[in-house]
């Protein structure tokens, strides 16, 4: 009698976790409010809950939309699981997966780039948490030191710093395809007063979807090497 073993590939097994713990992450999320509303007995008016809903849930659900069709193929399958639970993927978790397959030099859309951007993350993930750890431990002894005058412009500038070192590596590559959305972010926060640092899980979608229009523009008229 012949036995057939059956295997589940490393993917397969990336979604099945990867559907566990997001579903498992959303209740939890979901009944936090409704736990508390329990618990101080301050259960929100319908009327309002849903008038609030209607004027903010249309725009995340778009801003998720957008995430889910650009990001996942840069962080792949378990980035992608990893990074929707444990948030700022635009800030921290995509920065430290393309550093890591730019340092490995193996594509993202690849199975070796698959396990490299989830490790990357996995990593960041970690890091990030041990850090948020620390910092509720050492925030009362530390707060007059981060509070000096002499240390607010190096705040101010830790973001620009990490996405300017990543922009150098990636730029260098084909700096004509950098010119469209360079120049398309510094017109709208230019002109644009309501866009702020809080509208960037908005914007980032916006410039890559720019980016690929005008890319394939270019490439169509062979400006592209």
């Amino acid at each position: 009698m012949k036995t057939t073993i059956k295997t589940t590939s490393y993917i397969d097994r990336v979604h099945n976790w990867g559907k566990i713990w997001n579903f498992s992450m959303l209740f939890l999320m979901v009944m936090f409010p409704v736990a508390v509303g329990i618990i101080f007995k301050a259960v929100p008016d319908s009327k309002g809950l849903i008038l609030g809903l209607i004027a903010t849930a249309p725009m995340y659900w778009a801003v998720g939309i957008i995430e889910t069709f650009t990001y996942i193929p840069m962080l792949g399958a378990g980035g992608s699981y990893l990074s929707f639970v444990t948030g700022n993927i635009s800030n921290l978790k995509l920065p430290c997966a393309l550093n890591a397959l730019e340092q490995a030099e193996v594509k993202s859309n690849s199975e070796e780039g698959e396990v490299i951007s989830t490790i990357a993350i996995a990593i960041s993930s970690i890091v990030t948490t041990l850090i948020i750890v620390l910092g509720v431990i050492l925030i009362t002894p530390l707060t007059p030191i981060l509070q000096a005058p002499v240390l607010q412009p190096a705040f101010a500038q830790l973001i620009p710093a990490l996405f300017g070192g990543l922009g150098v590596v990636f730029i260098s590559k084909n700096w004509k395809i950098s010119i469209a959305p360079a120049v398309l972010m510094l017109v709208l926060f230019i002109f644009v007063p309501a866009l702020n640092a809080g509208t960037v899980g908005i914007m980032v979608p916006v410039s890559v979807v720019f980016t690929l229009v005008v890319s394939r523009v270019l490439y169509k008229k062979g400006l592209l090497d």
